[in-house]
């Protein structure tokens, strides 16, 4: 994936050097221009640069002679996810993220993402992965290989897709080796931060650890789901439901094969031929609002269905999100083999 910095010239430079940089970047050919701190300043493309020219400007003057000083931008930690939509339903493909300094962090490329929420996400990757010995005996389970990617991998992709860029993994068994192969996140043009679990704090116990959230609402999935849900729209959905938190859930599909009586002491209410119920499980992947982690009691164990128990109880919105798209928790040996032969035909 292309470095942000690539699209960033400092003002002062020559619009020769601007030509280079633009041809360069070939279908992205875009600079932003910006000062000593990387503050934004203006555009500049192919089209601003040959209306200088044409106007009698040289090669050899500085850049700032020909930006567009007013280009458009998005904010980062912002709820602005309809501005994101509207940049990319008028086809403006490549646009900067700035903080509130105004400095350039990253840059949104729609050739590349889907979108680009305003989520942290985390990811739980402690667990030991038991039931899949001997497999995890000297390898973690988030890092076990389904096609050339591990299994951690295709679901940090998945959301980095959607144009989250900061990212919180919890570790504890044989993590050093997940740190050692993400890193910080800077080669896939992200931001990870690590979580060490001590002892087993539960499927979000660890979030407790956690401080400096850079967004207000937060992302936490299983590390070893394999799926290729729209988050976007699970986002969508979380807005305009004014949730405190989602829930992926699951549909099953359960058939009776005889039929079936509801009755009230010993009184037959009604006759069922053959029905078919559909029921939801916990797909464990989850949106929150940040305000809602302060329930979660720090340094213990503590599960996710803790919490939804709590929010529950002080009628809180806790809502249901039931996922049409792809979805398997790698958790067995038999659904390890099924992810392997289902992801050279999943869409992605």
């Amino acid at each position: 994936m292309r470095n942000y910095k690539d699209h960033l010239i400092n003002s002062g430079s020559r619009i020769k050097k601007a030509l280079i940089q633009l041809d360069e970047l070939a279908k992205d050919a875009i600079l932003f221009v910006v000062d000593s701190k990387e503050r934004l300043i203006g555009s500049l493309t192919d089209g601003d640069i040959r209306r200088g020219l044409i106007k009698g400007i040289s090669i050899e003057e500085t850049v700032d002679s020909v930006i567009q000083p007013n280009p458009r931008f998005v904010t980062k930690g912002e709820q602005n996810i309809k501005q994101i939509i509207e940049y990319r339903e008028k086809n403006f493909k490549v646009i900067p993220v700035l903080n509130e300094r105004r400095e350039i962090v990253n840059i949104i490329n729609f050739r590349l993402l889907r979108s680009y929420l305003p989520v942290d996400a985390v990811i739980m990757a402690g667990g030991k992965g038991t039931r899949l010995m001997p497999m995890t005996k000297d390898v973690p389970k988030p890092l076990l290989k389904i096609g050339d990617k591990p299994i951690m991998e295709l679901n940090l992709d998945r959301l980095a897709l959607y144009g989250i860029d900061d990212f919180w993994v919890s570790v504890r068994y044989l993590g050093e080796q997940i740190e050692s192969y993400f890193g910080n996140g800077k080669k896939k043009n992200i931001s990870i931060s690590y979580v060490r679990e001590k002892e087993p704090m539960g499927t979000i116990g660890a979030v407790s650890k956690i401080h400096n959230f850079k967004h207000d609402f937060i992302l936490l999935t299983n590390s070893d789901i394999l799926t290729n849900m729209d988050y976007e729209e699970f986002f969508l959905d979380f807005m305009e439901q004014d949730a405190d938190l989602s829930v992926v859930t699951i549909p099953y599909r359960v058939e009776i094969p005889y039929g079936v009586l509801e009755t009230s002491n010993g009184h037959v209410l009604n006759l069922k031929e053959k029905p078919t119920y559909t029921y939801y499980s916990n797909g464990g992947i989850y949106l929150m609002k940040r305000e809602i982690l302060d329930l979660i009691p720090p340094n213990s164990f503590y599960n996710t269905t803790d919490l939804m128990e709590q929010l529950i109880s002080k009628s809180k919105k806790v809502i249901s999100y039931p996922l049409s798209s792809y979805w398997l928790d790698i958790g067995k040996p038999e659904e390890f083999e099924k992810a392997k032969n289902d992801i050279k035909h999943i869409k992605f």
